[in-house]
């Protein structure tokens, strides 16, 4: 049994995604090859060759790879897909993009947002916002499922040696163009993939508060900044900043929600943080339900204190 993993990567650097499927797909059992699609990406199959348990990386390099559109992806991987039992990808928004398209060209039922492996048919996903658990099983003779990062340890990124094999690249459907990219820039560190996430919501009051408050925090604490939808939709921070059901699933070491009152739509995207601070004036709020540590305070009194402790 072969299982193909859908490399993300930015044409220069294999992104950290890719790992915790690399685990998935491990956890199925069988030969785990890695696709690597793009333009001018040697270095990102050097990268993916190097990957704990990979026997086989395959390559398409080509200029109409390089902006990663679902369409293309979708119809190389379905033109690739003989001999593999599963294809599998991180439920990222590149994930989501393209592996439902290579499910309705197969013409299979995709597995969404795999937590856990049960067997090679059978898999953990969560509903309900995360409130349920559903265990499905597949009689596809060809799986296609996208796996939540959290759900799965990153793969070691060194001490594998998988041979690379070059593929043909398929052609250059047209069906979309990427006419460009407007990309948030930050010295702070990526939110999905961050140790520690300063969180705030709309307790915060403002977009001022927001930065004034919770950017020196962060500084501290060398952590990401989030937030609820609540403080997204009021205007605080940009949308990139959401971390809940409609936002980032995250699972941070330690996540510090400051002004969140817990709706279930939040809790969905980090309650498998590790250890969850929770601070709120409120002492009903549900976020205190989940928290490992909560305080119940005025935030503008707390969250200076908390930075002047630090």
């Amino acid at each position: 049994m072969s299982l193909l993993v859908i490399a993300e990567h930015d044409n220069a650097a294999l992104k950290a995604a890719t790992l915790n499927a690399v685990t998935a797909a491990a956890k199925i059992g069988g030969e785990v090859h890695i696709l690597v699609a793009g333009a001018n990406c040697g270095a990102v199959a050097e990268q993916a060759a190097k990957v704990a348990g990979v026997a086989k990386v395959k390559v398409v390099d080509a200029a109409h790879y390089g902006d990663q559109t679902a369409e293309n992806l979708a119809a190389l991987i379905v033109a690739n897909a003989s001999g593999y039992s599963h294809i599998i990808a991180a439920a990222t928004s590149n994930g989501k993009n393209t592996l439902p398209r290579v499910a309705a060209l197969l013409d299979v039922a995709q597995i969404s947002e795999a937590i856990a492996v049960v067997d090679a048919d059978t898999f953990v996903r969560p509903i309900y916002a995360g409130n349920g658990l559903a265990t499905v099983k597949s009689s596809d003779a060809t799986k296609v499922i996208t796996v939540r990062t959290t759900g799965f340890d990153a793969a070691a990124n060194s001490g594998g040696s998988a041979a690379v094999e070059a593929l043909a690249a398929g052609p250059d459907l047209g069906h979309a163009k990427l006419i460009g990219r407007e990309l948030t820039k930050s010295a702070r560190p990526e939110l999905a993939a961050a140790k520690i996430i300063v969180s705030g919501g709309r307790g915060m009051g403002s977009g001022e508060n927001y930065h004034a408050l919770l950017e020196p925090l962060a500084d501290k604490l060398g952590a990401a900044l989030g937030a609820s939808r609540a403080a997204v939709d009021a205007g605080f921070v940009p949308n990139d900043y959401q971390v809940g059901q409609t936002g980032k699933i995250v699972a941070p070491q330690l996540y510090i929600a400051i002004g969140i009152s817990g709706a279930i739509q939040h809790l969905a995207g980090m309650k498998d943080s590790k250890v969850i601070v929770a601070i709120n004036k409120d002492p009903d709020a549900p976020i205190f339900q989940v928290a490992d540590y909560g305080l119940v305070a005025d935030l503008f009194q707390a969250v200076p204190e908390l930075v002047a402790a630090l």
